[in-house]
């Protein structure tokens, strides 16, 4: 498989030239600066692509061109966003990058609790507490029906929190779960926004009355729209799982495990309709074994994440070193390296490790943390590619 590496553009505080010194073969990254909805130019794509390869290294996968709420739920510029969305693929292809990573998650991508949680050694790992995420549902959304969605263990847990909280614990629980870890990978809402719960309320309230099957067929009108461009050019589409894949917040979640997977799959059964194989989200699923899902959809599969997750108890989930928890990284690429070999594949989610915490990375992207697990996942590589060699 290629190493790629996420990077966040010129900006991103972790250098081109500081990749290509590690081993990052492409990168992966997206016009951050062009807000969602809007035409990705020939110009700009072209702009960002010399400049990776005036380092050695090529653009390798975009992520993400971001599908806009209004496709997701169906909202009157639902046509002329797609047809916006046609037109950057396009240019994208006539560039040569043909990999497009991209998310069908209503509102809100990833979700943490906490985005450095302490281990023993001084690291830190993203962490998600499911009563600190209750808490944050009840009591500072103060969403309809939430009690609904949680045992009466975990309501009696959020009252007792609610007794110690302190208003900082509560600040970084908005931080950390609809601020930090959204701004920069879905637009909805940025750092420095004077009332981001306002915002993220208006936004839930876009789907009320939106459930799986209503989901399920927005999204296949979207694919449906978008593959004959993804034909023309040879673009392959791949979907990340939801993070973690399980209904939150009264929203529809619709890329959770194999029947969802199958379901996408099939409902516009095309080449170019492909999964992002992102083993730390479909990890955080106890419903979910990663290596029976990446035998099923390796050939489907056109993109890889290599992370993992450890369940801890009462439901909630940690970010694990690559070498242990539940995504069994070593297997999928034994899997990957048979079924499907000239994927790119990236490291995620690194813990903060040497200074990464004061670097100010964006959440879940340390440098160390991540050149770690890169040396982790190299190692496993090189196993692999020694047991094929010899036959085993």
């Amino acid at each position: 498989m290629e190493k790629t590496w996420r990077w966040f553009g010129k900006k991103d505080k972790i250098t081109l030239a500081m990749l290509r010194q590690i081993g990052v073969e492409g990168i992966v990254t997206a016009l951050h600066e062009v807000p969602n909805g809007e035409i990705w130019t020939s110009e700009a794509i072209e702009d960002l692509k010399t400049y990776i390869e005036s380092f050695g290294l090529h653009w390798s996968v975009v992520e993400s061109l971001p599908v806009s709420e209004p496709i997701k739920y169906a909202g009157a510029e639902r046509d002329a966003l797609i047809e916006n969305y046609k037109v950057s693929l396009a240019n994208l292809g006539k560039a040569g990058i043909k990999t497009v990573c991209y998310n069908f998650m209503p509102v809100i991508d990833w979700i943490r609790t906490d985005l450095q949680h302490p281990w023993e050694d001084g690291t830190s790992s993203l962490y998600f507490d499911k009563v600190r995420f209750a808490y944050f549902d009840l009591k500072i959304l103060d969403r309809k029906g939430a009690e609904a969605d949680y045992s009466p263990e975990e309501l009696r847990k959020v009252e007792e929190l609610d007794k110690v909280i302190t208003e900082a614990e509560k600040d970084e629980l908005v931080d950390a779960i609809i601020v930090k870890t959204q701004g920069f990978v879905n637009g909805n809402i940025k750092e420095g926004d004077k009332n981001p719960v306002a915002i993220f309320k208006r936004l839930l309230a876009l789907y009320e009355g939106i459930d799986r099957a209503t989901l399920r067929e927005n999204m296949r009108y979207f694919l449906s729209a978008i593959m004959p461009v993804c034909e023309e050019h040879g673009i392959n589409m791949c979907v990340h799982p939801d993070d973690p894949p399980f209904q939150v917040l009264g929203l529809p979640r619709i890329v959770t495990d194999e029947q969802d997977i199958d379901w996408f799959l099939n409902a516009v059964d095309n080449p170019h309709n492909g999964l992002t194989f992102c083993a730390g989200s479909l990890s955080a699923g106890e419903q979910n074994d990663t290596r029976k899902l990446a035998r099923k959809f390796a050939k489907r599969t056109h993109f890889v994440h290599l992370r993992s997750t450890k369940a801890m108890p009462g439901g909630n989930f940690i970010e694990s070193s690559h070498l242990e928890g539940r995504g069994h990284l070593i297997d999928l690429i034994r899997i990957f390296e048979r079924e499907n070999p000239e994927l790119p594949m990236r490291v995620d989610h690194g813990r903060m490790m040497l200074g990464d915490e004061d670097k100010g990375y964006n959440a879940g992207y340390s440098f160390h943390g991540r050149m770690l697990a890169l040396a982790q996942v190299e190692g496993m590589m090189a196993v692999v590619d020694n047991e094929l060699r010899n036959g085993k």
